[in-house]
């Protein structure tokens, strides 16, 4: 008997070391996607092309916003390689359609985590200074997972309620007056009341450029807010751009 129980408990000491090297081997698991939905609009009048974004993640500003005075604006989003938005502007630059550039990032994206965070699962939108517009949503996207196009506007989105999201966001800049900043923001609230992000609200952010268009000297940046953390984050980005809003009064108005 004694034999019996020392034979045991020698095979569970050498058990435990092989449980630990197996607990250790497990795969560690991989960020969810960025489930966001996002506007980019140009207003053919002011020559101003921006866009506005959000999500259910920390920051989304943090990175999913590019844009340069002159050159255009891109969004990416879901299965996310941010560098898809300098590459974005940079081929612009050279003179690229929004369409090409789309096609050309995508050619060159060497997939390099195609298990746990793969290219096909990547959205982004690619809009031109003029507000010619291309997007693209990857067939492995999160559901629901899409967007629309308009004259001079592109909405899209990732783990959404539908596609009545990115149609509210569309016809919302679509029927709005006023500042490129109004547009945007109605947008944002039209798709959010449309069911938004399915996991819920927590930042928000707007990026407008145009050349000389900001408050001070050599300044692009029209617009640069960002909502980092907020049970409301669209009302709260509301708010900044209904300040920015006066602000641009009183500079009219000289005061």
């Amino acid at each position: 008997m004694r034999h019996a129980l020392l034979t045991l408990l020698a095979l569970l000491l050498l058990a435990i070391p092989v449980a630990a090297v197996a607990q250790e081997s497990l795969p560690t698991p991989d960020w969810p996607p960025v489930a966001t939905f996002s506007i980019l609009g140009y207003d053919p009048e002011t020559g101003e092309v921006g866009g506005a974004v959000q999500s259910r993640v920390f920051s989304v500003g943090n990175g999913v916003l590019w844009a340069e005075a002159g050159v255009g604006v891109v969004a990416t989003q879901a299965i996310v390689d941010v560098s898809y938005g300098p590459q974005g502007l940079a081929l612009l630059r050279q003179g690229m359609a929004p369409q090409a550039v789309v096609d050309r990032i995508l050619m060159n994206d060497p997939d390099p985590n195609p298990e746990g965070w793969t290219k096909e699962g990547r959205q982004f939108s690619v809009m031109d200074a003029e507000g010619n517009v291309a997007t693209h949503t990857g067939p492995r996207a999160s559901a629901w997972a899409g967007h629309r196009m308009g004259v001079h506007v592109s909405a899209q989105g990732n783990i959404l309620a539908g596609e009545a999201v990115v149609d509210a966001m569309v016809e919302a800049f679509e029927s709005t007056e006023g500042h490129l900043s109004y547009r945007l923001m109605a947008a944002l609230e039209a798709g959010q009341a449309a069911g938004g992000d399915t996991r819920g609200m927590q930042s928000a952010a707007m990026l407008i450029v145009k050349e000389d268009g900001g408050v001070w000297l050599n300044n692009d940046v029209v617009l640069r807010l960002q909502v980092d953390d907020s049970p409301q984050p669209i009302a709260e980005l509301r708010r900044l751009v209904e300040l920015a809003g006066a602000q641009r009064e009183r500079i009219r108005r000289g005061r």
